[in-house]
């Protein structure tokens, strides 16, 4: 028995996580001591990036929460940072914890309705360039005023809605079975195997659009990202006064933008175009006919209760009644109370799909906790700094741009804006050099982050749902699908950048 206990370890380490996986995890973590001592802390803390990156380049294979904390522990334990910084880092990101816990959730209480008005549109519009794009507009208005992922969170609940109605027929069972694993296609027949392969790629493209759409509608507004409303604050500005600074990049951003959601759609270039196969359609209108044909009063006085929320909730993200978090507790609240949830067990599912992400987001502070302490980026920032103030706009898009494509766009926004008051405090550059520096580090922050996952927080939601998985949806396959959105949006905002400021 106890020699069998070594070989048992191995086998319940990571689970069913590959060989090979596990193996690379074991030698990141023999190694990176070794590089520690030998080559020191600012190279030991740029291997630590990629190795955490790595696993969540890897996200179907292991939930990087996992092998991402392990790594964490491992800079905690080697004095790369402290428990300190990292508790430092979380509370200083409170907001978008208590945003995970508790809005994820109430948006799954809405899932009744978002599935019954997104089932009318995406029967009701027969062109996929037009559904692209009211999918990208609609997700760049909403993130323009209320948070980008509130947003991501209402595109995951429609499309694990749509999913799972389709999935559930092609393997043979009603729409009303609750405890069909769609995660598993052993069931599917044949001739749905196709439809379901083309339905996936659909959901992907559209979910992509949407994605983007957030951080093209986040960039315009103060209250768009968090790192906007640091800046707003640093630099003095109101509501309309940041939209106003900003049009002369958002705006061409956001026309360019679409645009491209537009050719992607029409070339079927980098996995886009895919349509909805009628076969698929047939199952979704059989579906919505189901739907309406058990309608009463109590299901129609649900769909009016989840319709006031969400406007109490537009209403309360716009105008800013409180944090976003608390915001979403009182739709749990108020949904729960008049649609009769009062069980403990069904309140609980409801978290199940924002927890984890919220403790992997945890372990990500504590590799920004490493960066802070390590200073990686200070090289950058300084390189940029001392540059020629006809170029430092540009380069400071540039250099936000790809430290954001790596590391937490707030802490990118936070590390560049207080260096750059300084510097405004101190008499080296004027007032009017401080806005364009501003608005630089806003718009890189933003728009070439969305090149990677972890470049953007709703990029990363969406890859460590429930729905990636389904959808098949990985980190490789979402730095393609957003490539041509990168080279474009950051294309045309640096372009807007150094023409006008």
């Amino acid at each position: 028995m106890i020699e069998s206990l070594p070989r048992g370890l191995w086998k319940n380490f990571l689970g069913p996580s590959p060989e090979w996986y596990k193996r690379t995890l074991v030698a990141f973590l023999l190694l990176n001591p070794l590089i520690l001592v030998t080559l020191g802390s600012f190279v030991t803390g740029w291997v630590l990036i990629a190795e955490f990156i790595f696993t969540l380049a890897l996200a179907l294979r292991c939930y990087p929460l996992q092998p991402g904390g392990l790594l964490a522990i491992e800079a905690v334990l080697l004095g790369m940072t402290s428990p300190e910084m990292v508790y430092h880092e979380t509370v200083a990101n409170f907001e978008v914890i208590l945003l995970l816990m508790f809005m994820v959730a109430g948006i799954y209480f809405m899932k009744e309705l978002l599935l019954f008005v997104f089932t009318k549109i995406l029967l009701g519009v027969r062109s996929k360039i037009v559904l692209s794009l009211l999918f990208s507009l609609v997700a760049a208005f909403l993130s323009a005023f209320l948070d980008a992922l509130t947003v991501t969170a209402v595109l995951i609940s429609v499309g694990v809605g749509f999913y799972s109605v389709y999935h559930k027929v092609a393997s043979g069972q009603k729409h009303n079975d609750d405890a069909h694993d769609s995660s598993v296609d052993d069931a599917v027949g044949e001739l749905h195997r196709e439809d379901l392969e083309q339905f996936r790629a659909f959901l992907r493209s559209l979910l992509m659009h949407g994605a983007v759409g957030t951080a093209l509608g986040g960039v315009c507004t103060m209250v768009g990202e968090p790192q906007n409303l640091l800046i707003a604050t640093v630099a003095g500005w109101d509501f309309l006064e940041f939209a106003t600074i900003m049009a002369p990049v958002s705006a061409p951003v956001l026309v360019a933008g679409l645009m491209t959601c537009a050719l992607l759609e029409l070339t079927g270039f980098f996995g886009y175009g895919a349509k909805l196969s009628d076969n698929v359609r047939l199952v979704l209108l059989e579906y919505e006919e189901k739907e309406e044909s058990k309608r009463n009063t109590r299901s129609n006085a649900r769909l009016l209760v989840q319709g006031l929320v969400a406007v109490i909730l537009i209403m309360g993200l716009a105008m800013h009644w409180a944090a976003v978090g608390l915001i979403g507790l009182m739709v749990i609240v108020l949904l729960t109370s008049f649609n009769g949830v009062t069980e403990e067990h069904q309140l609980g599912k409801a978290f199940e799909e924002a927890l984890p992400f919220t403790a992997l987001l945890v372990v990500f502070f504590a590799v920004v906790a490493v960066i802070h302490d390590q200073h990686l980026f200070t090289p950058v920032i300084d390189t940029v700094l001392h540059m020629s103030s006809d170029v430092r706009p540009s380069m400071f898009f540039v250099a936000n741009g790809i430290l954001s494509m790596i590391s937490d766009n707030v802490f990118v926004a936070t590390v560049y804006i207080n260096e750059v008051k300084a510097a405004l405090d101190a008499g080296t550059i004027s007032r009017e050099e401080f806005d364009h520096l501003a608005v630089a580090i806003n718009t890189g922050t933003n728009l070439p982050s969305v090149a990677t996952p972890n470049g953007q927080a709703a990029f990363l939601f969406l890859l460590t749902s429930a729905l990636a998985p389904l959808i098949r949806l990985s980190y490789g396959r979402m730095v393609i699908m957003a490539l041509p959105y990168t080279v474009v949006m950051g294309g045309v905002g640096l372009a807007c950048v150094a023409l006008f400021f």
